[in-house]
């Protein structure tokens, strides 16, 4: 597919308002720009095989701990994710095409997968802004309970929540009630997409990290940041761009 076709399908995720937007498939045509890869399809045939897993798991999804249940059995237990703290700063394991692949990857990526799975299934689960490592909240009827997606969706007290937050900042930093906020499935792709720009920048790879950047812009048009972080990064690169 053209990059010009790849760039107006992200263009039009941008379009979309937050709560239509399709995390899933918007982290494949991410991943999809960033690869040059020839073929989406089988990416997005897994995502649903997982959807399906999930709604074939022997466990009771009345309740918050059996939809967990389901959703551990079938991405992690039977399809073998994992989340990758051997070579974490990997720029694979921010890449939803390459996790896929591998089996492995960042939280976020992880945790796309399980957003994914959990709304084809119509449950309520939502990214966190925790600051450092990326959590996930699942809710049904007043219950809430906050769970580590690279941790194959284990369940974090409040204690360990202020453990995380500690090794995070590597002291002892006070909770606050922002950390524990829902986010936006566009925040959590952009969340994902800044692993990426992060580590090229980091490792001089100035071009990815501009199309990187350009792709969050398309998806996410309307911050200010990130056109004006564009904008900074296209002057530095003048008279290499096409």
């Amino acid at each position: 597919m053209r990059e010009a076709e790849i760039r107006e399908r992200l263009a039009a995720f941008g379009a979309m308002p937050d709560d239509k937007l399709p995390i899933g498939d918007a982290a494949l045509w991410l991943a999809h720009r960033d690869l040059h890869m020839a073929d989406i399809k089988p990416y997005q045939e897994h995502l649903q095989m997982l959807g399906n897993a999930v709604a074939a798991a022997g466990h009771s999804p009345e309740r918050l701990r059996g939809r967990i249940a389901c959703l551990r059995d079938a991405i992690f237990r039977t399809t073998g994710y994992v989340g990758d703290s051997e070579s974490y700063d990997d720029l694979r394991n921010a890449n939803m095409m390459q996790v896929i692949d591998r089996r492995k990857g960042l939280p976020v990526a992880l945790g796309i997968i399980v957003i994914h799975a959990a709304r084809l299934r119509g449950w309520d689960v939502c990214g966190l802004n925790f600051p450092g490592h990326f959590l996930l909240r699942f809710s049904l009827n007043g219950e809430h309970i906050v769970v580590d997606p690279f941790s194959r969706l284990r369940r974090l007290a409040a204690e360990e929540l202020k453990t995380l937050l500690m090794r995070v900042h590597g002291r002892s930093v006070p909770m606050r009630a922002e950390y524990i906020r829902g986010v936006s499935d566009r925040d959590v792709l952009l969340r994902l997409q800044n692993n990426i720009k992060s580590r090229a920048l980091a490792g001089g790879d100035m071009m990815r990290a501009f199309d990187v950047l350009d792709s969050m812009v398309l998806i996410a048009p309307g911050n200010a940041g990130l056109n004006d972080e564009l904008a900074s990064l296209r002057a530095r690169l003048k008279g290499k761009l096409n």
